[in-house]
């Protein structure tokens, strides 16, 4: 037998060392892609893979964790094909399954803290309450490849790395508004959208129902504000409104994906479609025309009739029945027409109008300059001397401002649609912002939360709704979930990129923006 020769022996180590590095996976817990960033990430270097047996094991039969349970199997499912069967198990579950468990001693940090924890063998999510594991669910499924979020069957494998993440947010209110009025989006819109915020943690949806172009909302006690009042949009178009039981559908649907909805109706400005619906509620008794256009502070309701304050209990009244969350929107912005000696009085009495309901009330940061009394909250959104009037009077501030957290500003002066009064907002501005720092005299102790804000004077479409969203809405949401001191715009915008790859999947439409190196992007 002939010796082997230095290039065949070569050769062959090539082979044998090509095949072992196969056969020996590694992974990297803490270099996956996840938004908004975990507070620690401990990686262990290998695989779970999710197989065709696999199931979702729960501990306990409540019906909270049954629902988790379902949810994620039916995300999973169209991907992979998989059925998986959701099942109610003890202190463990089998090797190659999900499993899901409450431990109520298990939080330090929240209702929201989860733990999960990959090995070889099982997924093991834990938090203290049924909103924490769901927001767990989402980091778990932003573990798996992009494809997992299709609709169609896919190929495996299904893998993902091992480790441990320990995770919970910064604030505990992660919101985002959209305007309804301006431009009206029906039922299914919205639950996508719905579904899209939950993705990314969001768990408050501020759900602007009123304004000049429109009224959005049933009140069955003054029925003219939708028959009458959602008649039209900007640009007059046909308008819309939900019944009260399409809006219960909403608020059940939010609830579902562990999201607060926050109704507003902005007063005693931007009414114009009460006042053209009812015009006693005019001091001059009445009725404009409804208004199709974009400009702002031209309305007012009457501020010294006591109908004024009737129609305004009934609303609050009616609402705070079918809202199960403990917030309600006062508006109070860009009144303009209303005289400020007449203001004050007026937003102080619809702050006891909405708390005698059992709400706490948020207005915009114009309130400030009333009496603001406890379980009232300002939104900041343009005034920085309003902001930190209402922390003196001890109040919280919901940080909203327009030139950093308004999405419908356009991304620079080549975009459609969107307008830039505020600022333009490409997606490195959206993100590089600390809400603790923004304000002189309001640091985190004075933040309830932060909230981006969508209004629709030039959002007809879903499609529109997204390409003004994505991609600078996994931002806010990493702004209102992650520590500051872990945020770094070099090192997210690589995160961002990998993200593109899941907007495709989810099929939500989105800005290409030159900032961010998407995947698949030339160099």
């Amino acid at each position: 037998m002939k010796p082997i020769g230095k290039i065949a022996a070569s050769a062959m180590f090539l082979i044998m060392t090509a095949g072992l590095s196969c056969t020996v996976e590694k992974s990297d817990l803490s270099k996956e892609n996840l938004i908004p960033r975990p507070v620690s990430v401990t990686a262990t270097g290998n695989y779970f893979t999710l197989q065709k047996g696999s199931g979702i094991y729960l501990q306990g039969n409540s019906e909270e964790l049954q629902h988790i349970g379902n949810y994620l199997a039916a995300r999973l499912k169209p991907a992979t094909g998989f059925e998986l069967a959701v099942k109610t198990a003890g202190s463990e579950a089998p090797q190659g399954n999900i499993y899901l468990s409450l431990d109520p001693k298990d939080s330090k940090n929240g209702n929201e803290e989860y733990t999960l924890e990959i090995t070889k063998a099982t997924v093991k999510l834990t938090a203290s309450s049924a909103e924490g594991l769901f927001r767990g669910v989402q980091t778990f499924r932003q573990l798996f490849p992009a494809k997992i979020e299709l609709a169609t069957t896919q190929e495996g494998p299904w893998k993902i790395a091992s480790g441990t993440i320990i995770d919970s947010p910064e604030y505990a209110y992660r919101g985002f508004m959209l305007d309804v009025a301006r431009h009206f989006f029906g039922v299914d819109d919205v639950k996508r959208l719905l579904d899209e915020l939950a993705y990314y943690k969001i768990n408050m949806f501020h759900f602007h129902l009123a304004d000049d172009q429109g009224w959005r909302i049933e009140i069955k006690s003054w029925p003219q504000l939708t028959l009458h009042g959602g008649l039209t949009e900007v640009g007059g178009d046909k308008g819309g409104f939900y019944t009260q039981e399409q809006y219960s559908d909403i608020v059940k649907y939010a609830a579902e994906r562990y999201i607060t909805v926050i109704p507003e109706i902005d007063m005693p400005g931007h009414t114009n479609a009460a006042l053209s619906s009812y015009p006693e509620l005019n001091c001059n008794g009445k009725a404009p025309d409804l208004y199709t256009g974009i400009e702002v502070g031209f309305s007012t309701l009457c501020t010294s009739k006591e109908l004024t304050y009737k129609f305004i209990d009934d609303v609050v009244g009616e609402l705070a029945a079918l809202t199960p969350g403990p917030y309600l929107h006062i508006g109070g912005d860009e009144s303009h027409a209303t005289k400020i000696e007449d203001y004050i009085p007026f937003v102080k009495r619809v702050q006891d109008i909405v708390l005698s309901h059992g709400k706490k009330a948020i207005g915009w940061d114009d309130i400030a300059i009333s009496e603001m009394k406890p379980g009232v909250y300002a939104q900041h959104w343009a005034s920085v001397k309003n902001a930190q009037l209402a922390v003196k009077q001890g109040s919280k501030i919901l940080m909203s401002p327009a030139v950093k957290a308004y999405v419908d500003m356009q991304y620079d002066s080549t975009t459609t649609p969107g307008l830039h009064w505020a600022a333009y907002i490409e997606v490195d501005s959206a993100y590089n912002w600390d809400p603790a720092k923004l304000i002189p005299g309001v640091a985190k102790e004075n933040i309830l939360g932060v909230e981006a804000a969508l209004w629709s004077e030039t959002i007809k479409t879903m499609s529109d709704i997204e390409y003004m969203v994505f991609p600078r809405l996994p931002g806010y949401a990493e702004i209102g979930w992650s520590p500051a001191s872990s945020r770094s715009w070099d090192e997210y915008k690589l995160r961002l990129a990998a993200h593109g790859e899941k907007f495709k999947a989810l099929g939500i439409n989105y800005y290409h923006s030159p900032r961010v190196p998407w995947a698949g992007d030339k160099k």
